[in-house]
């Protein structure tokens, strides 16, 4: 297999926002090795390892790169990293979204650090087809991604909880709002769970489809531990998914409800 494990020094590091960095490494580009939006790589600091999604993938180049939001321990000491400090990467793993899209008319919805697969997604769709994308954030200084996807020739539309930039208001307010005045054919969607159950009930009485990317505790990532299997249809995230379709999506009966912890305890959603 030519996705092996590879400790990887860090080649560039770009600080997006306040709480939000993006770790660029060169990537061996070939055969399983080469990366598909919406797809994730597990990283290990040398005492731990979490799944982190793909923000940035230039094939040409032979670079990748995965965006981190710090909210904890591991997080935080990633975040003190330099330029050459190393880290262990292996993947990339999972489903990614679809990008043969030529001729459809999309919509790329991403919340907070969400927005990072969106990225990698939306630079791969736009070689085919246009295509709109909201960046929401809870104020202007942590929007993420939005002058570089406009730069690359999508139609940005931004969207904060406290109205810093853009529409001001939840992702879910604004996406109805532009779907209620164009017609899409295809949504892809990722951030927070109680932001995406909102999406898609309102999509689905639209009658669009698209893909939703979902988050879970995962052990090992290559769908042997079950430890991100969802309810009830045993679907593992780190295989199966994460990114699911909108038929997909209505079978798992824990999404927007509850997710489980590290010990598989349901943890409810408030």
């Amino acid at each position: 297999m030519s996705n092996v494990p590879k400790v990887l020094e860090i080649k560039k590091i770009i600080e997006e926002t306040p709480s939000i960095k993006t770790f660029i490494f060169d990537w061996p580009m070939f055969g399983e090795n080469i990366p598909s939006p919406g797809q994730f790589l597990m990283v290990w600091n040398f005492k731990d390892e979490k799944p982190m999604s793909i923000s940035y993938i230039n094939v040409a180049d032979g670079e990748i790169g995965i965006t981190v939001k710090k909210v904890g321990e591991f997080t935080e000491d990633l975040h003190t990293l330099k330029v050459g400090d190393k880290l262990g990467l292996r993947g990339p793993y999972g489903n990614g979204f679809s990008t043969d899209l030529e001729g459809m008319k999309v919509l790329a919805i991403g919340g907070g650090v969400g927005m990072a697969p969106i990225a990698s997604f939306t630079e791969e769709a736009l070689k085919s087809t246009k295509v709109d994308v909201i960046c929401a954030a809870t104020t202007k200084e942590e929007l993420l991604f939005h002058r570089r996807l406009a730069n690359r020739g999508a139609n940005v539309y931004t969207c904060t909880d406290d109205g810093s930039c853009g529409f001001k208001g939840f992702a879910t307010h604004r996406a109805m709002e532009l779907i209620s005045k164009s017609d899409y054919d295809w949504v892809v969607v990722c951030g927070p769970e109680v932001m995406m159950v909102p999406l898609f009930g309102f999509l689905e009485n639209n009658n669009i489809d698209g893909e939703y990317s979902l988050e879970r505790y995962m052990k090992c990532a290559i769908g042997i531990c079950g430890q991100c299997c969802v309810d009830n249809t045993g679907w593992r995230i780190c295989a199966e998914g994460p990114v699911f379709n909108s038929y997909q999506l209505a079978q798992i009966d824990e999404f927007g409800s509850y997710r489980r912890s590290p010990s598989g305890l349901k943890q409810f959603y408030k």
